[in-house]
């Protein structure tokens, strides 16, 4: 019990005496319920124990006549903790409402109890559970109940059909599961029910026509299967009616024609089959209706054109046929049309450019163009608002219409996948407000206009697949929204224009299969946010830019031009030297020379030979000069007290011009001395790997134990040795069971070696996407991952230690399956937090990156670090890297998981390895969590240690249960 509740209830005597006696039990109650609560906005701060009455404490309100509390209203106050038994002191209250809190624990039964309750909200919150049976027995004068947006399990308790004084209903967005009780149909008061985005499975029992009193009625997305109610047209004030994302079947019931009343139809995404009944016409107070996703066939009804008020029409994914009726140009207040994935035919209808539709979307049918071009009728005062239109994958041919804009409003326009040839209209560049414009597999030609510039707003441009030629043209960089320029597969020329380095939010390009030339401009290293990057097959020549994205854009990407060179490609550039000087000794200006000598043998050599041969002559000298060099050097370093052997084709023999022969090598605990037998130090056999910072090697100690060296690689960058040694000496007194340990290191200026703890069994990384075997990672073993990482860096933070370069190959796994993070604090190292240095050496780290680091005004911080372990949480969980390169698409993984979860199919993200063994209960709170921590604000993100509280909050009690395989 928290020690400011039991001091409070040492004191109940006292407060009882001294407040007034009719009043003591509600200020009592409120405070012992606030006990249990946790208040981190102080909200509750005015609850004072010393208060008469609590009817001025916010948000609660009392009858003035009685002083007695009828309303406790406490929505949105970011409160957690449990509801507390003390609410049952308040015998008047009518309305308690604590919804979009994050309150947790079951739902007590005894709430409904109390007087006079009337409404009952907890909406929105985190409790758990089934619904008691005995909350709705004896519920007294309840109307009004919602437990809306919680996981609460279970069935729908039977005593429901009871509570005869009900209004209203709402259990939507939990787990509920079983079938629906045909009790329910006995609450002839209720006017709304909602249960949508539940489990609920079985056929809808009949008797629905006994809620004549009805409006709103939603079971979408459950599993319900068998027809609809044949009497639901009983139910004559109906005007929201949702049974989509069922299994339902059948025909639409002929009942259903009485909805007069009814404003929203929607039955998308079941099995309905047969023709649209004609009678949809008489619903004339309908604004939407939505049967898409359903197997409806034959032609859309020409009633259809009677609905005056609709809004929004949703026909799509059916096979419906024919042409789009004419009738519907009486559909004056159409703002939305879906009538796409059908059979139609024919050509667009003016009406969709004439009236103040928004959006059309028309794709996959077999619409053509027709005898008359498809916008002649669009004029400048005629073409309406038109904001989206999709109309890819139909049949349509002939040139793209000259005035297309004049559609000023468009934001997404898609002609994709048609046969549309001829060039790109200039007129194109007047669609200022346009986000998206997808022209690709078409068989345009011509080049791209330089009027594209006009189009300021797009963010994506799409082009692949035709005939285009000419150069990529530099007025494109006045688009500086620019996040996808995909113009792959046509027949480019010329050179990438350097403009498009000016595009700074561009993330994926695509110029592959295309025939430019010349070099890979160095700005585009600038292009801090791309994430893809394909020039493959052209005729590119030169370096491969360095830096940025291109330290690890995939081989792949590049492939196809063999004049490119550089380290991705596998290939050395040549060495650029001046063009040398020939003298022609046959000139006018050497005829005199020439004449003057002839009588004489004597060879003229020209500039360029004499460069040859003192050139050949140095390096005979620099030859020997290295090997009586090498000879002195062996010979001191077999005479000295601490020789390092260096071997397996890596030479460090080299040293500065003050040099000592050998370097300082210091071991933190142990064995000083390495094994130099059969495999000497830095083999390249037995490299283990490489990163942003180092290759790292494999060898032996002369007791026999194995160590990892780190050979760094940002030698010119590398700090003073006393600098070097102080950040080494005390990233070496960090120990932790989840942290990799550094056991030494090894100095000279041109050469620094970091000797760590040899862990066998791997990294992350390998167990997730490249397991042996195929063995996979139990949903226990991945917990257990993902609360180690948190602890280890917690322990860096609590350290001041940053991490900086977080990522599942910097994550090692040991033989009883711990995480130990590796590669910590290396940044520490460097002269300075450059932040060019530090994204230049950790580019690796794709996806795990916050976005800080693209600002050059925001300060790193750990919660750069955690940025990156959101990232892991969500990598460990599905199984799927940070950033999957598709065929014709980049998957972000934060971007997947939270689309994912905004729809409710967080469960879908799970890695498919696990076979849906795993407990709901642990692994969406962890998706949830990573999310969390993966918040594009800093702000947003918890400390790590307040991650560790968090996990060991929410992992499962597991005493003595079996591991989840």
């Amino acid at each position: 019990m928290p020690l400011k509740l039991f001091l409070f209830l040492l004191l109940v005597p006292t407060l009882i005496h001294s407040l007034d006696p009719v009043l003591n039990e509600d200020v009592l109650g409120l405070i012992v319920f606030k006990a249990g609560l946790q208040d981190p906005e102080g909200k509750l701060s005015s609850w004072n124990e010393d208060d008469n009455n609590p009817c001025d404490w916010c948000g609660v309100k009392c009858n003035p006549r009685t002083n007695r509390v009828t309303e406790l209203a406490l929505d949105s106050f970011s409160l957690s903790g449990h509801i507390d038994k003390g609410l049952l002191k308040l015998q008047f209250l009518q309305i308690l409402s604590l919804s979009r809190n994050n309150l947790t624990g079951t739902i007590n039964p005894d709430i409904a109890h109390i007087g006079s309750l009337t409404i009952v909200d907890l909406s929105e919150n985190s409790l758990s559970g089934p619904i008691p049976d005995e909350f709705f027995q004896q519920c007294g004068s309840l109307r009004r109940v919602s437990f809306a947006g919680n996981n609460i399990t279970g069935q729908i308790p039977e005593s429901l059909s009871s509570c005869f004084s009900l209004t209203a209903v709402n259990f939507s967005s939990n787990q509920l599961s079983g079938k629906l009780p045909s009790g329910i149909w006995y609450l002839r008061g209720l006017r709304l029910l909602d249960l949508s985005d539940n489990l609920l499975d079985g056929e809808i029992p009949q008797g629905i026509e006994n809620l004549y009193d009805l409006r709103i009625i939603s079971l979408r997305k459950n599993r319900f299967s068998g027809s609809l109610p044949e009497n639901i047209g009983s139910c004559l004030h109906l005007k929201s009616v949702d049974f989509s994302e069922n299994f339902l079947s059948g025909t639409l019931p002929e009942s259903m024609q009485s909805l007069s009343s009814c404003s929203s139809l929607s039955l998308g995404g079941n099995s309905f089959a047969g023709e649209a009944p004609y009678w949809i016409g008489d619903l004339r107070n309908l604004e939407e209706l939505d049967l898409s996703a359903n197997n409806f066939s034959g032609q859309i009804p020409n009633s259809i054109g009677n609905l005056q008020l609709l809004q929004k029409l949703n026909l799509s994914i059916n096979g419906f046929g024919g042409k789009l009726p004419e009738s519907m140009t009486n559909c004056i207040n159409l703002l939305a049309l879906d009538v796409s994935h059908n059979l139609l035919v024919g050509a667009i209808p003016s009406w969709i450019f004439k009236q103040d539709l928004r959006s059309a979307s028309l794709f996959e049918n077999k619409l053509t163009e027709g005898e008359d071009p498809w916008l002649t009728s669009t004029g400048t005062d005629s073409h309406g608002g038109l904001q989206f239109l999709d109309l890819s994958a139909n049949g349509f041919s002939g040139e793209l219409p000259s005035d297309i804009g004049v559609l000023s409003s468009l934001q997404v326009l898609n002609m994709s996948r048609n046969h549309f040839y001829g060039s790109i209209p200039k007129s194109i560049g007047e669609l200022k407000v346009a986000d998206v414009l997808d022209l690709s597999e078409n068989r345009l030609n011509g080049s791209i206009p330089s009027e594209i510039g006009g189009a300021i707003s797009l963010k994506e441009l799409r082009l692949q697949k035709n005939f285009l030629s000419g150069k990529i043209p530099a007025q494109i960089e006045k688009c500086s929204s620019l996040q996808s320029l995909i113009l792959s597969q046509n027949n480019f020329s010329g050179s990438v224009p350097v403009a498009i380095a000016n595009l700074t939010n561009l993330q994926y390009v695509d110029f592959s299969l295309n025939v430019l030339s010349g070099s890979l401009p160095k700005e585009l290293t600038n292009l801090s946010h791309l994430l893809y990057f394909n020039v493959s097959h052209n005729h590119l020549k030169g370096e491969l830019p360095v830096g940025g994205f291109f330290n690890t854009i995939s081989p792949s990407s590049v492939s196809g031009n063999p004049s490119l060179c550089g380290s991705v490609v596998n290939r050395t550039c040549p060495a650029v030297h001046p063009k040398p000087i020939v003298l022609n000794p046959n000139s006018s200006d050497s005829g005199g020379y020439s004449s003057r000598n002839r009588g004489h043998k004597k060879i003229i050599l020209s500039i360029s030979a004499l460069i040859a041969i003192g050139a050949a002559a140095f390096i005979v000298l620099g030859v020997v000069a290295v090997t009586l060099l090498n000879i002195r050097v062996r010979s001191s370093m077999s005479r000295s007290a601490a020789p390092l052997a260096l071997s397996g084709g890596e030479d460090f023999s080299c040293s500065p011009t003050n040099d000592p022969n050998y370097g300082k090598l210091v071991m933190f605990s142990g064995d000083a001395d390495f094994d130099a037998g059969a495999q000497a130090l830095l083999n390249k056999d037995s490299e283990l790997g490489r990163g942003g910072f180092g290759v790292v090697y494999r060898t032996l100690l002369r007791d026999g134990r194995a160590v990892a060296i780190k050979k760094l690689t940002v030698s010119s960058l590398i700090k003073s040795q006393e600098d070097f040694e102080r950040e080494v000496k005390n990233l070496g007194k960090i120990r932790h069971h989840n942290l990799v340990a550094l056991e030494g290191y090894y100095w000279t200026p041109s050469l620094q070696l970091l000797i760590y703890e040899f862990i066998p069994s791997g990294s992350l990384y390998r167990r997730l996407h490249d397991a042996p075997g195929g063995k996979c990672l139990s949903w226990r073993q991945r917990f257990n991952i993902i609360l180690g990482m948190a602890k280890g860096l917690s322990h860096l933070h609590q350290m001041n230690i940053i991490h900086y370069n977080l990522k599942s190959t910097n994550v090692l796994i040991d033989s009883s399956c711990e995480p130990k993070v590796g590669d910590f604090g290396l940044a520490r190292l460097l002269p300075m937090l450059d932040r060019c240095i530090l994204s230049s050496k950790i580019q690796s780290a794709l996806g795990y990156m916050a976005p800080e680091f693209a600002c050059q005004t925001v300060k790193i911080t750990e919660k750069c670090d955690v940025y990156g372990f959101g990232v892991l949480v969500l990598e460990v969980v599905t199984g799927k890297r940070p950033v999957e390169y598709m065929e014709d698409d980049v998957v972000v993984l934060c971007d997947m998981v939270r689309g994912a979860l905004e729809e409710g199919r967080v469960e879908e993200c799970v890695d498919e390895k696990l076979v849906r063994n795993f407990p709901a209960d642990e692994a969406i709170p962890v998706v949830k969590l990573g999310l969390i921590c993966a918040s594009q604000v800093p702000s947003n993100r918890p400390d790590m240690s307040e991650v560790v509280n968090i996990l060991e909050l929410i992992q499962c009690p597991s005493e003595g249960q079996d591991e989840l395989e």
